[in-house]
């Protein structure tokens, strides 16, 4: 693969439309999903996540494809040079891939190149930390506070840099950091319209409602799910973390009952990873406020990504839909009415 040729960000390569179908390209991209399946007809074929700081695309390839056993042995969390044709599918882009070199190790230290492949939250993680501070300072109870200190000091600094999820929401560097910070401001803005929600039980369920994704997720360039995060998942992983720094806190047993409560019920439905449903005016307050943060993070990111001639983003599973990515129009500017002309003396 010639030094010389550009790279493209994935940013680039998803504003071609139509007319640059079979366009060459050449991109330096994270190898962050790979999925080897099996075809009707029984061949081999692999479904691809590929990345950079920019975003990402899905694309499929087969058995007989020279890169296949490549990208195979390369794995997830592989940096890979790609060279490749434009190409679309049911109208999104999805190249065909010619060519792989995957990246050594020792070439992975090169100035810069890291922080173009990593997809990072659009906030400054530090100002976020800070705000998370603050909401844990403004919990008036102070066994409550003393608990969310304590799981906070357990996970230590994998909340600021863990994603909060693995491709749906917020799923990049910080992303578990925007993601509470979002919801903790949120909920700081409508517990006044919910007097029978208890603002430090509420504010406590939201700062440590995904702490246990600290331990569901690793990995460094491509996020995966560890042993415990299958073995148990975030909710259950989440729920011990609470527990344990509760106890030691002495937080009362009501207390305790109902913030526990509050994580194993925040996913909202069974099916989406909720151990049971939301059975009290504060776990119904957090998981609606989930809910809402994750699909707008879903919103938030599409946007991002959109090209400037895009009317409509890719599919987005966690929507069931496409999402409409085109800015509303500037209203046209009115001139303020000409003075009324002064009556002619007397």
């Amino acid at each position: 693969m010639a030094d010389d040729v550009s790279l493209l960000l994935v940013r680039e390569l998803k504003a071609f439309d139509a007319s640059s179908h079979g366009r060459p390209f050449s991109s330096l991209l994270v190898l962050k999903r790979l999925a080897a399946k099996t075809a009707s007809n029984g061949n081999p074929f692999c479904s691809l996540e590929l990345g950079d700081r920019t975003g990402s695309f899905t694309c499929t390839v087969f058995g007989d494809s020279p890169v296949f056993e490549i990208l195979r042995n390369a794995g997830e969390g592989a940096v890979v040079r790609v060279e490749g044709k434009v190409e679309f599918y049911q109208g999104r882009f999805s190249p065909r891939l010619a060519k792989v070199v995957a990246l050594a190790e020792t070439e992975l230290g090169a100035p810069g190149l890291l922080e173009n492949l990593v997809e990072v939250a659009p906030e400054d993680h530090e100002g976020m930390w800070t705000e998370i501070q603050a909401f844990i300072d403004g919990i008036k109870h102070d066994a409550l506070r003393m608990t969310v200190r304590t799981v906070f000091e357990e996970v230590g600094e994998a909340f600021r840099w863990t994603p909060a999820a693995v491709s749906m929401h917020h799923a990049y560097r910080h992303g578990l950091l925007e993601h509470t910070t979002h919801m903790a401001r949120a909920c700081h803005a409508l517990l006044p319209l919910y007097p029978q929600v208890d603002p430090d039980l509420a504010m406590a369920g939201i700062l440590l409602h995904d702490t246990g994704k600290t331990i569901e997720y690793e990995g460094t360039l491509a996020t995966r799910r560890s042993r415990r995060g299958i073995l148990q998942g975030h909710v259950v992983l989440g729920y011990q973390l609470a527990r344990k720094a509760g106890i030691k806190a002495h937080l009362d047993p009501e207390r305790l009952e109902r913030l526990e409560h509050i994580i194993l019920s925040h996913q909202g439905e069974p099916e989406w990873g909720a151990a049971v449903y939301a059975a009290t005016p504060e776990a119904v307050f957090v998981s609606m406020i989930d809910n809402l943060d994750a699909k707008m993070g879903m919103v938030q990111r599409a946007l991002r990504q959109a090209g400037e001639a895009d009317e409509f983003s890719e599919r987005l599973p966690g929507l069931s839909t496409t999402l409409l990515t085109r800015k509303i129009p500037a209203a046209a500017s009115i001139p303020p009415p000409a003075p009324a002309s002064e009556p002619p003396s007397a």
